[in-house]
Order: C-alpha cells, then sequence, then structure tokens
C-alpha cells in the first residue's frame, strides 16, 4: 500500500517539476518568437514565407521527437523502479531513434521551394520559404538530440538545467538574428536567410550545452560509455512507444499548418495575421505544455511504484492547475488582441491595420479554445505517462483531421466566414479530442483498470 496524499501535496510537486519546464517551453518558443518579431519588423512577405517555413520544420521536428518523448516516461519508470541500467539504454537508444530519423527527413527540408509551390503559394513567398529550409533544415539532427537529452534529464527531475541552456539559447538566438537579418556589426544583411543560420547555430550550442551537463553531472548513469553499441531490445521498445507518439504530435501539429496552408490561399495578409495569432496561441500553450510534461513524468513515477492512488489524485491536480491557467489566458486573449499583435510588426508598416484587424477576429477564436487545448495536451500526457500511446494516435488523428480540417474548410470557404472560420474549425477538432482523450484516461488507468497495470505486474 502507497500512503495517500493530499490533492495541494500532487499540485506542489506538479508545479516543482512543471515550472521549470514551462520556462524552458517559453524559452524554446521565444526562439520562434524572435525569429518572428524581426521578420515581421523586416518584412511582411519574409514574415508569410518564415510562418510557412518554420511550420513545415516543426512539423517535421514534432513527428520525429516521438522518440524523444518516449525517453521521458520509460526514464520516469525506470527510476522510479530503481533500474538505472534501464534508464541508460532506452535514453540511448532513443538518441539513436532520432538520428534516423533526421537523416531520413533532410531531403523533404531542402525541397522547401518546390513544396511550397505544389502547395499553391504565392511565388515569392514559396522563394524565401524554400531558401529558409534549405539552411535550417542541417538543424533537425541536434534539435533532436536536445529533445532526447531534455526528456532525460526532465525525468530525472533536473528541470532547472532544461530552462537556462532554453534560455541561454534566446538570447543568443537573438544576438545572432539581430547581425544576421538586419546586417549589423559588420555582418552582411541576410534576412530570412540570416534567421536560418541563427536556428541551426543555437540548436548545435543548446545540444553540446545539456549533453556536456549530462556527462559531467549525472555521470552514474555513464548516458555516453559505448554508445555507438546497437541495443535491439531497447531500440524497439523507444521505437514502438514513440511511433504513435510522433503520429500523435504529428497530427496535432500538421493540423495548424494545413490551417497556415489554407490562410495562404485567402492571402498573405491573412495569412501573417493567422502566423502572429498563432505565436501567441502558442505561448499560452507552452503552460499545458509544461504541466503535461510533468504529468508525464509523475504518472510514470506512479507506474514504476505501481500506485493507482498516486496516479489518480496527481492527474486531478494536475487538471486543476491546467483549467487555471486557461481561464485566465482566455481573458487576456478577449481583452488585450491589439497590442498583443502589435508586438510583431513596424508601426509604419502600411498593411498594419488590416493586419490587426483580421488578427483581432483570430484572437477571439484562439480564446474558445484554450480550455480545450489545455485538456487534450494534459489527458495525452498522463496517458504517455502509463505508456498508453497507440489509442490516443487514432482518437488524435480522427479528432484533428477527420474533424478540425474538414470543419475548418467548411467554415472557412464553403460557408464563407474566411480566415476566423479556419480558426473555428481548430476549436472543433481539438474540442472533440479532449473529450475522448479524457475519457480514454479516466475510463482506463485512472479507474486503475487499463492494461498498462496488468502488464507492469506481469
Amino acid at each position: 500500500m502507497h500512503p495517500v496524499k493530499p490533492i495541494t501535496h500532487h499540485m506542489r510537486a506538479h508545479l516543482a517539476l512543471g515550472l521549470p519546464l514551462i520556462g524552458s517551453h517559453i524559452a524554446q518558443l521565444s526562439i520562434t518568437l524572435t525569429d518572428t518579431m524581426m521578420i515581421g519588423w523586416y518584412d511582411v512577405t519574409a514574415l508569410a514565407a518564415l510562418v510557412l517555413s518554420t511550420e513545415v520544420f516543426f512539423v517535421t521536428f514534432i513527428f520525429g521527437s516521438g522518440f524523444a518523448l518516449a525517453v521521458m516516461p520509460m526514464v520516469a519508470s525506470a527510476e522510479a523502479a530503481g533500474n538505472v541500467q534501464q534508464v541508460r539504454r532506452v535514453t540511448r537508444m532513443g538518441a539513436w531513434a532520432s538520428i534516423l530519423f533526421g537523416i531520413g527527413v533532410l531531403p523533404l527540408l531542402m525541397s522547401g521551394r518546390w513544396l511550397f509551390t505544389l502547395l499553391g503559394q504565392e511565388d515569392e513567398v514559396a522563394l524565401l520559404g524554400g531558401q529558409y529550409l534549405a539552411i535550417a533544415g542541417w538543424g533537425i539532427l541536434p534539435a533532436l538530440l536536445l529533445m532526447v537529452l531534455k526528456s532525460f534529464l526532465s525525468a530525472l527531475e533536473r528541470t532547472q538545467v532544461v530552462l537556462w541552456v532554453t534560455v541561454g539559447a534566446v538570447g543568443l538566438n537573438a544576438l545572432l538574428n539581430y547581425a544576421l537579418i538586419f546586417g549589423h556589426w559588420g555582418m552582411p544583411e541576410m534576412g530570412i536567410q540570416g534567421a536560418a543560420i541563427a536556428s541551426v547555430f543555437v540548436n548545435f550550442a543548446s545540444c553540446a550545452g545539456l549533453a556536456i551537463y549530462a556527462a559531467r553531472c549525472v555521470p552514474e548513469h555513464e548516458l555516453f560509455v559505448r554508445i555507438w553499441r546497437p541495443d535491439g531490445q531497447a531500440f524497439w521498445l523507444v521505437f514502438w512507444l514513440g511511433l504513435p507518439i510522433g503520429f500523435t504530435m504529428l497530427a496535432e501539429s500538421a493540423l495548424f499548418l494545413a490551417s497556415s496552408i489554407m490562410m495562404g490561399w485567402i492571402g498573405k495578409l491573412e495569412l501573417a495575421a493567422h502566423g502572429i495569432a498563432l505565436m501567441v496561441a502558442s505561448v499560452t500553450f507552452m503552460l499545458y505544455l509544461g504541466l503535461a510534461n510533468a504529468a508525464t513524468v509523475r504518472a510514470g513515477q506512479s507506474l514504476g511504484r505501481r500506485d493507482v492512488q498516486g496516479l489518480r489524485d496527481g492527474a486531478k491536480a494536475v487538471i486543476i492547475l491546467c483549467a487555471s491557467m486557461a481561464a485566465v489566458m482566455m481573458i487576456v486573449f478577449i481583452v488585450f488582441p491589439e497590442v498583443l499583435i502589435s508586438l510583431f510588426m513596424d508601426p509604419n508598416e502600411a498593411n498594419k491595420p488590416a493586419v490587426l484587424a483580421i488578427g483581432v477576429t483570430l484572437m477571439a477564436a484562439a480564446a474558445l479554445f484554450q480550455s480545450m487545448d489545455a485538456a487534450q495536451a494534459l489527458a495525452l500526457g498522463l496517458l504517455r505517462g502509463v505508456h498508453d500511446t497507440k489509442v490516443p494516435m487514432w482518437i488524435a488523428g480522427f479528432s484533428y483531421w477527420g474533424i478540425g480540417v474538414s470543419a475548418s474548410y467548411l467554415m472557412g470557404f464553403t460557408f464563407g466566414f474566411g480566415a476566423v472560420g479556419i480558426w473555428l474549425g481548430l476549436v472543433i477538432g481539438l474540442a472533440l479530442a479532449a473529450v475522448l482523450l479524457m475519457a480514454r484516461f479516466w475510463m482506463g488507468p485512472g479507474r486503475g483498470l487499463g492494461p498498462v497495470w496488468q502488464q507492469v505486474d506481469a
């Protein structure tokens, strides 16, 4: 029997683990945020191209990061069970799987201009987007390895170093962007290509920083000793847990990519406004994602200890925290849309009034899905913690694409609601995912009846 602890204990534990993760996620997003703001001040057409190209990179990256995210609950469960050898094995093979994936997708990232032309984007947007991806694509390998290291250290509850390395990356990226986009400090003015170079350099530097920390500060795990040796059993454990995670995240991120493509069909001003509103909404999503990651770690620990009651109480605590944050963010989106959107545009930009008018309506739609976005992210985090990834993958695919993309197209074009209709379709897809995923958790592992507990006992 495990001692029953009050909900407030679980809240404090989730916050202690989750707040640094929230900070690191916001800092990581701030790298893209900095790119968006600086390119937005540089040129609106370049901003539209950056919106598309960074989403293509992100969709590719997020699919591959499924293997890294599989490391987190596996390390948490193994560490809670006292199996140090398994911690090392799954982390190494998570790195192997990530590298193999990164090599496999490089040709796609090098073909950005062709891809954007095929998707019906304007010629200038396709050209600039292709130039960005041809450089930034090389950053996929260090970015994926960085995710493996973050998952490993987060599962060991060493989240402070993850936060500070990411914060340092934000500052480095801002300095490099300032020099390379605008041509300051003797550097050539490179525009969107300068932002791509900065992105690659920052990914390599961040990965190196966490690798050095892991080697020096957790030497007992011997993470890099004989890392070149294959471990077939651990590799396939990570692969089969991580692949559904990757497809789930691909389905969600591709939903937003699809919305950007549809927005581009309407016009580049709508696409620019969409990119700004999506970036603001992404910042708030980092709050929920950080708590979802904490939920994954703590659910994984409960799994390792075979503590069903701890799993249930921890889930209730983190749901309360997420719901509170979502309520606050809804108010901010509704009350201060103009202020938030104006941060991303030159005050003297001729198209600013038009972009601002479109963006305000999109921010209202974004406010609608805050609670649902939080709920679906949290449910996925809890399910990953108990190694339940296959059924959630199918739920996500159906909700985001079977319903979400279809609703966005119908409301945006068939029913004539335009840009705001596309966003309302996103709300519908996220809402369905939230309901079905939460039901999956509470009717399975959350009741102590899920097959995962029988697998652990076996």
